[in-house]
């Protein structure tokens, strides 16, 4: 388990994440992360899980209605 502090970073609060977890998030210095509640507590993660569902909707569409959306584009 990892330990981490919470700082003051101008008017607010943050925490700094060691160059380990970055890694093992794969995100760097201005990469966004996303939180989540979950019941056994908060989850960070490097994606949007939500974004993540709404993309697969939108390519199984793009899918079933390929000829519909050739001919809208037309």
């Amino acid at each position: 388990m990892t330990t981490l502090k919470l700082t003051a970073i101008g008017n607010s609060t943050g925490v700094i994440l060691p160059k380990e977890i970055l890694a093992k998030l794969h995100v760097d210095k201005g990469d966004t992360l996303y939180v989540t509640e979950t019941p056994d507590g908060i989850t960070l993660r490097a994606y949007d899980d939500q974004f993540a569902r709404h993309m697969e909707a939108a390519e199984k569409i793009m899918r079933e209605d390929r000829d519909v959306l050739r001919r809208l584009a037309e």
